[in-house]
């Protein structure tokens, strides 16, 4: 029996059976990083998630164009890399790369394509004339806004009027809008920024624009899916379906729009204020990809996953135990409808991972046809895709444990230290060790890294 695909689309809060708008060609778009700093954990579960994703569209079609952008110019990129000191395009070259070494190692599929903001400002130019040409964006002192009141449809994708939506966040203030709710398409450069020519001067696009531009570009006018991390969908994707649907006169920009929640610790959203951000780079050499592969998917996309100690050591014995019945070398066999069933309904990985628990017992118990089977189902999510030696490297590494919880251990143990508790201190020390962190004292500081 053939199942059929149902996704929840966010445009109308509904599971709705997947309907391709082309069934030889799939056409799905997903929000990439800002490449200003290394990817951390919370970014790693749209990889993750979308990647899944992409696997059942491949396994019920047989073409997927998949495109997953690279913000390569941004507020954030220059800020950086004045902060620290460094060329923008050293920046940005450094960290694609620490984004596709993280990809790599979470053993996610490469996109059909994977275009960056800065190859395709001709044609982020070309949508801002036709958008101001159609009347629905305006040039003020070299600045160009959308005018959002022109749109009728604004707000239908967050299911809320605009006054409620500008209430809700933050909205960028300038004296140049002629409505507060107005975003931008076209910015001025100051001297030292990168800066393109354009009509209304030199200067660079703003960032909604990218993604209306690219998704054109490589999809057309109208696709199935778009996709990224919930914290997206207003104001980005608000804005990229107002800018496309006027600049390309449909009345649909994409038919279905999914959006991953976030990642929690202790029930704190993972955010840069908060201390609690983990790098995906950090967890190369502690952790096999595939145990955090699985701590991504062992909750519901559209549900917060609260990331601990727990989580990764319960993911890790997990794969420990399926590698019992491990095969080298086995010609991968067709997976039965039944057993790919959750995968299908909502992209649900729990349910999904609840059948290879059933599959390893019957494997454990079986033949080798058995365990030809439970591999292969491993396999068909992305994991049990290393060699039995190359998981005994990390069979018994530490869980890493978070910045602001190091930190604290270090105040803790120069408590300990000033009270000439030496023990206590030793205890602490000995710790951070165990967890992978390695701490110097020197001049009258403590410095730490992961080792």
């Amino acid at each position: 029996m053939s199942y059929d695909i149902f996704l929840t689309n966010n445009l109308n809060n509904k599971k709705e059976k997947f309907i391709p708008i082309d069934e030889k060609n799939i056409r799905m778009y997903v929000c990439g990083p800002t490449v200003y700093d290394d990817p951390h954990i919370g970014n790693a579960r749209p990889i993750v998630v979308f990647d899944v994703l992409y696997k059942i569209f491949k396994k019920k079609y047989s073409k997927v164009t998949y495109v997953r952008n690279i913000t390569d110019v941004d507020d954030k990129i220059i800020n950086f890399s004045k902060e620290n000191n460094i060329s923008i395009s050293e920046l940005t070259n450094t960290v694609i790369k620490s984004f596709e070494m993280d990809c790599e190692y979470l053993n996610c599929d490469n996109p059909t394509y994977q275009p960056k903001a800065t190859e395709h400002i001709d044609l982020m130019v070309e949508m801002i004339s036709d958008l101001i040409q159609k009347g629905f964006a305006y040039e003020i002192n070299k600045h160009v806004y959308f005018e959002v009141n022109k749109f009728k449809d604004y707000g239908k994708l967050s299911n809320k009027n605009l006054k409620e939506l500008i209430a809700g966040s933050r909205v960028e203030i300038s004296d140049n809008k002629k409505n507060s709710e107005d975003f931008v398409l076209w910015k001025p450069s100051e001297n030292d920024e990168p800066s393109w020519e354009s009509p209304w001067g030199k200067g660079r696009p703003g960032w909604h624009l990218e993604c209306s531009a690219m998704s054109k570009k490589f999809l057309g006018n109208e696709f199935d899916i778009h996709g990224g991390g919930i914290d997206l969908l207003f104001p980005h994707h608000e804005n990229e379906i107002a800018q496309s649907r006027c600049a390309n006169d449909t009345k649909v920009f994409a038919n279905y729009w999914l959006h991953n929640a976030f990642i929690t610790m202790s029930n704190e959203k993972m955010a840069k204020s908060q201390g609690n951000i983990l790098k995906i780079k950090n967890f190369r050499n502690m952790i096999s990809g595939q145990v955090m592969r699985l701590a991504l998917m062992s909750a519901h996309y559209k549900q917060p996953l609260d990331w601990n100690d727990k989580l990764l050591s319960d993911c890790q014995n997990t794969i420990n135990k399926w590698y019992n019945v491990y095969l080298s070398d086995h010609q991968a066999v067709e997976i039965d409808e039944e057993i790919l069933k959750p995968l299908y309904d909502d992209l649900n990985t729990p349910g999904y991972i609840a059948n290879l628990h059933k599959l390893y017992e019957k494997a454990h118990k079986g033949n080798s046809s058995d365990k030809i089977l439970f591999n292969s189902a491993c396999n068909f999510i992305g994991l049990l895709n290393e060699t039995e030696n190359q998981w005994l490297k990390f069979k018994k590494n530490k869980i890493l444990i978070t910045e602001a919880e190091i930190l604290n251990k270090i105040k803790l143990r120069d408590k300990a230290r000033e009270d000439k508790n030496y023990e206590e201190a030793d205890k602490i020390r000995d710790h951070l060790l165990d967890k992978g962190v390695l701490i110097e004292d020197k001049d009258g500081k403590t410095t730490w890294k992961f080792k």
